[in-house]
């Protein structure tokens, strides 16, 4: 009973305390954000960081955007590159929408066709990682 309740409650908090498993449309994964930011490729190499007042950093800490409080995403020199609206709409710097994170972590582009999951994280670090910056 005991070794039950220990995989249940495992499985229950693993996401917070490991983060999020970001995949493709296959289910295959292709990289991870860990609760405290940290950007990992499907090896668990760290491929850069997005800190909680929302600087984004490559692997080497050098600075290359911004998530600021109300979704606006920025690049390094703090031009708007997009946005990430509250009903998880994703959109470019010229306000078209370019694609969507749902609730359960589904990420759509454009045509609402599925590209790829990122589980029940923060939607603008989701959003980060599939629209605007290329972690490698």
């Amino acid at each position: 009973m005991k070794k039950h309740l220990f995989i249940f409650l495992f499985l229950a908090y693993a996401p917070i305390f490991f983060g999020q498993t970001i995949e493709n449309s296959s289910h295959s994964t292709t990289g991870y954000i860990r609760e405290d930011g940290t950007v990992e490729n499907s090896s668990h190499s760290t491929s850069g960081y997005i800190r909680t007042d929302g600087t984004i950093e490559n692997s080497s800490h050098s600075t290359i955007g911004y998530i600021r409080s109300d979704g606006t995403i920025e690049n390094s020199s703090h031009s708007t590159v997009g946005y990430v609206r509250t009903d998880g709409t994703i959109e470019n710097s010229s306000h078209s929408t370019i694609g969507y994170v749902r609730n359960d972590g589904t990420v759509e582009n454009e045509s609402h066709s599925t590209i790829g999951y990122g589980g029940n994280g923060k939607r603008e670090w989701i959003a980060v990682v599939f629209f605007f910056f290329h972690f490698n």
